[in-house]
């Protein structure tokens, strides 16, 4: 992936890859999430994506929200643990709007009281409506669980009550402490030379005052081995179980994702979906997955069955763990593994968006982009042993931590 980088006096960045589309992807990547909230502060990050859209010196709502979709674009944000993005789709003609916009509502919201009493509601149904969902709500519960008494455990939505207590000021605040502009990125991927595009990005992000991160993230290091049950009114029984991994940065992180693509990833042939749905008939659902943060990580693998089936497709899916860590993968079985994976990434980068989002996420985490032949190869390099050794580490049955809705 060919791209070109730019960096500002007060440490604002931009990375740009140029394309020939004539739809362009940009987005503003803030280093700052749920778990760089205090506890008073639970749910403000995502309380900040829904704000930053009700109003600035210059712009009403309204006028914010019809920016980019009057000419047929989209505007968007989302948070995570450890970032917010906000980012917008549109024609080319149209980036000099966008990164307008992305200055305005970032550097230069109001959060008048009248619109943030009024979004208060909107996310108070919004967790009303999380809560309601087993599904999502498990996951919640899960790393609240596993990082007990640390951020990454909080639910980036927040609480009723926590929600309720948020004042601009209160927003103002973690905004100056987490919106550092050492720690900002601007990904870009659009049809228009990067000579144009860095006048655009210093007319409206080189008059940001400089605020540099003082403060550096708690890391957690308490695991503590959990397992809980509860009755819940479903229909379903949802089990997710599995235990803490390696952060972003750990030469196994590679590995541990192929493991769990050969688990339960994203594709029909895995392991646990040939045996839980495919042969047995057992689930609907089934997946394994990976979360990755800067100092921790979570590899976890979820399933929903019948009540009846609980304890059958529990005891099934630790027999397939230890069939991962206790007979080596043969070389053929490997290598469609890694032809799988290799395929998964390069299918998901013949997308703009998906690159855009590539580049900021790997600009503002490691600041460099790793092109997809270096993926390859680094993919290639895995060895049997290797994923021996990954599953014994990450899924060791003493070590694994269980929460069952039955």
């Amino acid at each position: 992936m060919e791209y070109r980088e730019h960096i500002l006096e007060n440490g604002i960045r931009i990375v740009h890859k140029q394309s020939i589309s004539p739809v362009a992807h940009c987005g503003i990547f803030i280093d700052a999430g749920s778990r760089d909230e205090k506890k008073n502060e639970h749910g403000m990050a995502h309380f900040i994506e829904h704000v930053i859209f009700k109003g600035t010196k210059k712009r009403k709502a309204y006028h914010i929200i019809s920016s980019l979709e009057d000419v047929g674009g989209e505007l968007d944000a989302y948070t995570t643990k450890e970032k917010t993005v906000v980012y917008g789709t549109f024609l080319t003609q149209y980036y000099e709007k966008a990164l307008d916009i992305f200055s305005d509502i970032v550097f230069n919201s109001t959060f008048p009281a009248k619109e943030l009493e009024k979004e208060k509601d909107v996310i108070i149904d919004e967790i009303n409506s999380y809560n309601d969902n087993p599904y999502e709500l498990i996951y919640d519960e899960f790393e609240q669980m596993v990082f007990d008494n640390h951020p990454l455990g909080r639910s980036i939505l927040g609480t009723e009550k926590s929600v309720k207590s948020f004042t601009s000021s209160d927003v103002e605040i973690f905004m100056q402490n987490n919106y550092n502009t050492d720690r900002i990125i601007i990904s870009s991927v659009g049809n228009i030379s990067f000579e144009k595009l860095v006048k655009l990005f210093e007319l409206y992000f080189s008059n940001i005052k400089q605020n540099l991160r003082q403060v550096n993230r708690r890391k957690s290091s308490n695991y503590i081995i959990s397992k809980s049950e509860s009755d819940k009114d479903t229909h379903q029984s949802h089990c997710i179980l599995g235990s803490v991994a390696y952060d972003i940065k750990n030469k196994k992180r590679l590995g541990l994702i192929l493991l769990n693509n050969i688990l339960a990833g994203n594709n029909m042939n895995s392991r646990l979906n040939m045996l839980l749905r495919e042969k047995y008939g057992y689930v609907y659902n089934v997946e394994s997955a990976y979360n990755y943060y800067s100092d921790s990580g979570l590899s976890y693998i979820y399933f929903g069955t019948d009540k009846e089936n609980l304890k059958r497709v529990y005891d099934l899916v630790l027999k397939e763990i230890k069939i991962l860590q206790n007979t080596k993968l043969g070389s053929v079985q490997l290598k469609k593994a890694k032809n799988q994976l290799i395929g998964q990434i390069t299918i998901g980068s013949d997308n703009n968006l998906n690159q855009m989002f590539s580049l900021g996420k790997s600009y503002l985490l490691f600041n460099k982009v790793d092109s997809l032949e270096s993926i390859y190869t680094k993919i290639e390099k895995l060895t049997a042993l290797d994923m021996l050794e990954i599953a014994n580490e990450v899924f060791e049955e003493s070590k694994i931590s269980h929460l069952l809705y039955k």
